[in-house]
């Protein structure tokens, strides 16, 4: 690694926190009195103690928009707040809730510039212990463990930012429990576990990504956002009844964060919804016209990582060394149990841990779930009209039931399966199952761009009622661009929710969260852990389920994959069809 990339990083990172340092001053006065009134405890960072107020990345945007780049002046600044303010006023959102996202996907990082690789969070140095270890527990008893992050030279860390994930496991039982990751901001981590299972037990944790690492990827996020690039196809007649054929670059419309690098001015077609208000823009065909773009695709990654950052990222994903006691879990004389009772009902909690695995089968946490049959699975989805929008971790539900109900059928619909649509019916019992890829951005094999809508869209073309069932999910095709664009879509599909729920109050809404999986620049759980807050903070007021996928993709003893396994499959729809279908 040379020296004159590690001084460009430094450099990059200085200016960035000038920058953020700048719309921090004015930011804090109107958001300390939340900050202090709202804790918000996080999964994975609890920020017990704050250095900072964090930055307000939607502000950001819009004072770009509303201001000269270079300004800073409080009246220049007001203006970009009162944008922000009337934005989400649009949206039915207070500036208190919107204090509350920005508390929700803050993350800690440096408080130096790291001028050396050797400086970011060693796996191979980081250790953990566990507090108080006893001879044995009893069941509903807590955990301990705590977290010491040092660095490559053996150094103790003194910031936070590191992110963990831990969890309480026995392979023989194929059980296993999701740990809550506290940051105590001062390079130590506190790590609390729930023992719901009689029997034994071991820590299990990983580094996912040092804080250095974090910073990485949040730079990447939030300037480089055409590093993931689509193609779209013009298709046309041409001179002597030829058939003329071009293939351009396309990408959302956003103001900077790399997307500007087609070009300004008449560069570029551009298709803008006028429900939901977004633009894509492909650059524009040299003798086709713009109403002839037919198709689109995935085009290809940009991997603009220099020397310096990709040694950061190397380190992803280590085991941490550290206590492999084994845990004794006994079952308590009063017969005690850690059962949920409550029926499923739209706007509960999530809680740390959500549930558990024991012999494979998923106990959860959240509300009473039972476990399905064939003949279960058909009653519950009998008179139901289902309609499945997102991507292809949505798919593998719609794929799940054709498998379990035998009298679903598909249905041939011609188009490429990838992308959908797809459509299965069940003519005896009454039900239509139906699964849709969301809206553009979408990375996906060559199929019609007709055929992608938005979710919000399909949303309000529906009449909704007590048969009808939507599930959607947002993510993965989302963690390469900056959280203002996600917030955006998100809240305009929270829009459309709550109309659907005003004219058809019987219409069961479910959202599934996003699944742990990918550990690189372009799709890093990082990213998806942030998308998942910002989908719990605009939803959970609303009325609808939100079926927490998280805990259960990440503490399971299967290899992540972004589409997990049967298992893991068969376990949340036992969790979908409870929320369908309470006891």
């Amino acid at each position: 690694m040379s020296y004159k990339n590690l001084m460009e990083l430094e450099t990059r990172d200085q200016h960035f926190h000038r920058e953020r340092s700048c719309l921090r001053r004015f930011f804090t006065g109107l958001c300390l009195l939340v900050i202090i009134c709202f804790l918000v405890v996080w999964s994975y960072v609890g920020n017990e103690r704050k250095k900072h107020p964090p930055p307000s990345f939607l502000s950001q945007h819009f004072a770009r928009l509303s201001n000269s780049p270079n300004s800073s002046s409080p009246s220049e600044l007001s203006s970009g707040e009162a944008t922000v303010s009337s934005f989400y006023s649009n949206f039915g959102i207070s500036l208190e809730g919107y204090s509350i996202l920005q508390q929700a996907v803050y993350w800690d990082g440096p408080d130096r510039s790291i001028t050396n690789v050797s400086m970011s969070t060693s796996p191979a140095h980081t250790t953990f212990i566990i507090e108080n270890l006893k001879e044995s527990y009893q069941t509903g008893q807590e955990l301990f463990v705590t977290l010491h992050a040092k660095d490559f030279n053996n150094k103790s860390k003194s910031y936070g930012g590191d992110f963990f994930q831990a969890k309480l496991f026995w392979s023989k039982t194929k059980a296993s429990v999701f740990g809550e990751v506290v940051d105590l901001l001062n390079g130590s981590y506190s790590v609390r576990f729930l023992l719901p299972w009689v029997g034994l037990a071991q820590v299990a944790v990983r580094l996912i990504h040092s804080s250095e690492a974090v910073q990485v990827l949040k730079h990447h996020r939030d300037t480089d956002s055409d590093r993931v690039f689509f193609k779209g196809y013009y298709e046309g007649q041409g001179p002597n009844n030829t058939r003329l054929s071009e293939t351009v670059i396309c990408n959302v419309k956003w103001d900077k964060n790399g997307l500007e690098s087609m070009g300004t001015g008449d560069c570029c077609c551009e298709y803008s919804d006028p429900r939901t208000g977004e633009t894509w823009r492909c650059q524009r065909p040299k003798l086709l016209p713009c109403s002839a773009l037919v198709y689109h695709s995935m085009g290809g990654y940009r991997n603009r990582l220099t020397r310096a950052e990709n040694m950061f990222m190397k380190q992803t994903n280590k085991g941490i060394n550290g206590d492999r006691s084994i845990i004794k879990i006994f079952q308590p004389h009063e017969n005690e149990t850690t059962d949920v009772t409550e029926k499923c009902h739209p706007g509960l909690h999530t809680p740390v841990p959500a549930g558990f695995y024991l012999n494979d089968v998923w106990t959860s946490f959240v509300c009473s779930t039972r476990h399905f049959t064939t003949q279960t699975t058909t009653e519950c989805l009998k008179d139901k009209h289902i309609y499945m929008m997102g991507d292809s971790t949505m798919r593998q539900w719609f794929e799940f039931f054709v498998k379990t109900v035998p009298t679903l059928k598909q249905m041939n619909l011609h188009v490429p399966y990838q992308a959908g649509p797809l459509i299965a019916v069940d003519v005896e019992n009454n039900i239509d199952l139906h699964w849709r890829a969301h809206g553009v951005p979408l990375r996906t094999l060559k199929t019609a761009f007709a055929n992608l809508h938005y979710i919000s869209n399909e949303i309000d073309d529906q009449a909704g009622g007590p048969h009808t069932v939507f599930i959607f999910n947002l993510g993965p095709h989302f963690t390469t661009y900056p959280l203002d664009f996600y917030t955006r879509r998100v809240l305009r599909i929270r829009e459309a929710v709550l109309a659907l729920l005003q004219r058809a109050p019987g219409t069961t809404v479910i959202i599934k969260t996003v699944n742990t999986g990918y550990k690189d620049i372009f799709g890093s759980d990082w990213y998806s852990l942030q998308l998942n807050r910002i989908l719990h903070w605009a939803f959970q007021d609303v009325g609808v389920y939100i079926l927490d996928v998280w805990q259960m993709t990440a503490c399971h003893y299967s290899r992540e994959n972004i589409h997990p396994g049967p298992v893991i499959i068969k376990n949340e729809m036992d969790i979908l069809l409870s929320f369908i279908c309470p006891q």
